[in-house]
């Protein structure tokens, strides 16, 4: 739970990189996200790796859209990936 924690917290971090007007948006997706997924059995290594897995490849997907240096991205792949 505490990897998910930082997790989120570095993905909203990385929001605060993108276009003021689309930050709330985004802002509120990731914390809807977690919320759906706040269920998931933490003994289940595997599901918990593929949702930190999905967490960074979004992140990075959504950075490239408003051409933000993915880059800035290397400390949630260090939490979700490492």
């Amino acid at each position: 739970m505490k990897k998910a924690l930082r997790a989120y917290a570095e993905v909203l971090r990385l929001v605060r990189r993108l276009p003021k007007d689309s930050r709330p948006y985004y802002a509120k997706y990731a914390r809807e996200n977690f919320v759906n997924y706040r269920d998931v059995d933490v003994d289940d290594s595997k599901a918990l790796e593929e949702l930190l897995h999905r967490t960074y490849n979004h992140s990075t997907w959504v950075l490239g859209k408003y051409s933000v240096d993915k880059s800035i991205a290397d400390k949630l792949k260090d939490i979700c990936c490492g």
